[in-house]
Order: C-alpha cells, then structure tokens, then sequence
C-alpha cells in the first residue's frame, strides 16, 4: 500500500510516518514544501490513500493561509479529476471552522473542506474530513503547534507562562489518537457515520489546570510524588512534557540515606498507590523489628539471601521464610504481626520496596517491637 502524505515536514505527519513505518507493507510517499508540482503529480497517480495534512496556522499574513489550506488542496483534487482516480483521501480540518464569527484560519480550513466535499459528490471519491481539536504530543513545536507545547517547553526550560484567562476552556486531542484513527480508517476498521468526524477521545481543561498540571509533573522530581499518569489526558500531557527534556535533562537524583545498616532510597511516591523505594544490608544486619495496625508493604529481594521472620502480636505466633535474589519472590507484610529481614548471606542484600501509602511522619503507622521467638 502506499500512502501519500502531505505535509511531510509538520507535527502530526512525523508522528504518523513514524507510525506507518512500522507497519508491514506500507510504503510512504512525502508531500512538502519543497515537492515539485511534477513530483506531486506523480505521488497522486501512485498513491493507494492521501492523507492530507498539509496547512498553514501561523501565516505571516492571511493569503498565507489560502495558499496553505485551500489552494494546495485544489491542486491535489484537481489531479484526481484529470487523471479520473479515485484515491480516497483524508483531509485534517480544525473545529475552528465551527465558530460564528470565523477567523481567517477557520475560513480557510472551511474553503479546504468544501472543496473535499465536492470531490466526494462529483467524483465519487471517498473523502473524510477530520476537525481536529488541539492536537498534542511529542515532537510537537513551542509557541506554534497549541498551548500545551508551548507551556510544556516554558515549564521544562523555566521560562515564563503568560496567561490571558485561567478559566478558558481548551479541546484537546492526543496524537497518538489521531494517529490511529486515520490508520483505522485506511484499514477499513473505522468508518466514520458522517463525511466530517471527530478525533475520539477529546480532552476538556481550562489554562490554569493546564499549567498546574505540568508544573506539577516538574516539581515531582523533589516531592518525588508522580501523579495518575498511566491513563487518560495526564498519561498524554505527561508524555508530551517529558518529549521537551533536552538529554541533560533525562536523570535526576534523589535523596540516600546511609547508616551502618546500610542505605535506604525513596524513588516514587503516588497520592493513591503508595510509593517504591530499595533498601541495603550488610551481611548479619537485621532491618525492620516493627509491626504495623493498617500500612502493607510488599519486599522483592534483588540480590543476596534474606530471611524474614514474623510474630503476631495477640497469638504469638511465629513465622520465618529464606528467600534470595535468584527468585522472584514477593514477601508481604500483614498487618498486626511484627517482623523484620536479616541478611544471612556473605554478599551485599538489596531490596525492593512498595509500602501502599506515602510514610507519614505525623501518623506512620509503625512501632518498634523486636521479633523474638
């Protein structure tokens, strides 16, 4: 199959080349400013789909954007007529053609859709009009693309936020969705119900929740408290954030604590799923001696040999097991029983740690009592 997209060079088209590449058979054919009118001629004549995503949203002036979103789009349906192909193409449009009192960009957007809509009805060429929201993601450009690039570039490079309206609303769609959606459609796997479609799912937040959001993601290399960033848009915006890091900015240390026991390191910590951290043993050492009335703990043993003993604090009864780093063997702690781990190798004993609550220091939930059988 080969693809031909246009506007090769911009923010959704590298993303999704980068996606068609590493599909199977798929052969990609790239539109830019630099594309001869010969050579785009012959992409359409080779083309299986067009996804045209191609367009201009920061012009120097307005006949900029006729150039970018109308005139381009005239010259690529026109081809299709002359040589009678019909090549189904995908035309990225924007939800600001939806506003009343239209901007140039929304008018030009709306010209580039009604010239789609044309083709369809006097060539019977399969067309699909995507108004896109704001679209986010990596390799996405600062003071261009969205808001979120540009707040995510100023908040990693700590450079001022200028904000108009805190309480202003932004649509927001992630481009791994867009990506995905225009591949379902070229599959056949999506099909759209009308000629124009939406990007599914789309965000809703307001500027300062936005920049409160990021500034949040930035300060969790001190609090160590990463927010729920596996799912939904702070999954997206997380991922987006964290593609501004230039290389300098990739590691980060965090506190260690060392005594003659040997150390103890906090890694993560999360508002509702506990945190992780590891701690060291020397050989002979024993950690622990406490018991807790609520807190969980579960102990992953990464290197050396360990053996963990157990007393519960109304029955007395005791419990032991040896565990090491050759197994992936998870050790948890029960609530009323008291217990402790000793390094009973003659290697260094290091161990993985996840307590289901961040440690309190007001109500931590832990009390010394040695664990004697």
């Amino acid at each position: 199959m080969k693809i031909l997209v246009t506007g090769s060079n911009g923010f959704i088209a590298k993303n999704f080349i980068q996606f068609l590449s590493e599909q199977q058979n798929v052969e990609v054919l790239k539109q830019n400013r630099q594309t001869s009118d010969d050579q785009l001629v012959t992409f359409i004549l080779q083309a299986d789909w067009i996804v045209h995503l191609a367009g201009v949203n920061r012009p120097q002036n307005e006949q900029e954007f006729i150039d970018g979103n109308i005139s381009l789009t005239e010259k690529i349906t026109n081809i299709l007529k002359d040589n009678n192909k019909k090549t189904p193409l995908i035309l990225s449009s924007s939800i600001q053609v939806e506003r009343e009192q239209q901007n140039a960009y929304g008018q030009s957007k709306l010209g580039g859709e009604q010239i789609i809509i044309n083709l369809a009805k006097e060539h019977n060429n399969p067309t699909y009009i995507c108004r896109l929201a704001n679209v986010f993601g990596k390799w996405s450009r600062p003071n261009y693309n969205s808001a979120v690039a540009t707040f995510c570039h100023n908040v990693c490079n700590d450079l001022p936020i200028e904000i108009h309206d805190e309480n202003a609303e932004i649509r927001l769609v992630y481009i791994d969705d867009v990506v995905e959606t225009f591949w379902n459609i070229i599959q056949g796997e999506y099909k759209p119900e009308n000629s124009c479609f939406y990007i599914k799912p789309e965000y809703k937040i307001t500027v300062g929740k936005l920049v409160e959001t990021l500034k949040d993601f930035k300060n969790s290399r001190q609090t160590l408290i990463t927010d729920e960033v596996g799912t939904g848009l702070k999954r997206a915006l997380y991922s987006t954030y964290l593609s501004f890091f230039k290389p300098e900015q990739f590691d980060y240390t965090v506190q260690r604590h060392g005594d003659a026991r040997g150390v103890f390191v906090e890694m993560l910590k999360t508002p509702h799923t506990g945190q992780f951290s590891y701690f060291t043993a020397h050989p002979g050492i024993t950690r622990g001696g406490h018991y807790h009335h609520t807190k969980n703990e579960k102990f992953l043993v990464i290197k050396g040999e360990a053996l963990f003993k157990f007393k519960h604090l109304i029955t007395g009864e005791y419990y032991e097991l040896k565990t090491n780093g050759e197994e992936a063997r998870i050790v948890e702690t029960v609530p009323g029983w008291t217990h402790d781990i000793t390094n009973i190798g003659t290697d260094e004993l290091i161990v993985m740690l996840w307590a289901n609550e961040i440690f309190d220091r007001e109500k931590p939930d832990t009390y010394a009592l040695p664990v004697i059988n």
